[in-house]
């Protein structure tokens, strides 16, 4: 006698079928759903400012550096970003000639450099990417205090899943995080 066969289903295809799951998987689709949402949005940055996205990430981390009052060497830069010292050269170059970033004389040490993004790159990202803030912004202040709270706590459980440092279940105690450091 056979079995029917089962019906596929369209989504969920990894996570299982039961009804205990169904829930956690409409939010693991929905977290799929807007990281390939935001793929696509750096896609199109990224093509809009005729970048690679080792580029973007470089000029970011060094405007964040700047915004922090922090300086970034090379050095520093290759660690962040997880490439050689010959490959940040050839990047370093790239943005150089490109006026997106400038290699300066470190203030107190003569053999370093420091590197900084440029104001004109600083404008340039932040007309690129303005409107698309903004309409986030307004997302996730439409949230009360108490559902960021919820969202904030799912987030970091998800990059521990991720990253391997969280076990499957862990809850811990829901905290508020130090104040200016709830930021989406």
């Amino acid at each position: 006698m056979n079995n029917p066969p089962t019906p596929a289903t369209p989504s969920g295809y990894w996570y299982g079928h039961d009804e205990n799951s169904r829930a956690a998987v409409r939010v693991l689709e929905a977290l799929r759903e807007y990281r390939s949402a935001e793929t696509a949005m750096r896609r199109r940055t990224r093509t809009s400012m005729g970048m690679g996205e080792t580029d973007l990430l470089a000029v970011r981390y060094l405007l964040e550096a700047a915004r922090t009052g922090r300086t970034m060497g090379p050095r520093d830069l290759a660690a962040r970003l997880g490439i050689s010292s010959a490959s940040t050269t050839t990047l370093l170059d790239r943005l150089t000639k490109s006026g997106h970033v400038r290699r300066e004389p470190h203030p107190t040490d003569r053999r370093a450099l420091i590197v900084t993004a440029t104001e004109s790159a600083d404008r340039e990202v932040r007309a690129t990417l303005a409107a698309t803030h903004a309409r986030m912004k307004a997302a996730a202040e439409s949230l009360t205090p108490e559902e960021a709270e919820v969202v904030v706590g799912f987030l970091h459980r998800m990059r521990d899943a991720v990253e391997g440092t969280g076990e499957p279940g862990d809850r811990p105690a829901r905290q508020a995080p130090p104040p200016g450091q709830n930021r989406l």
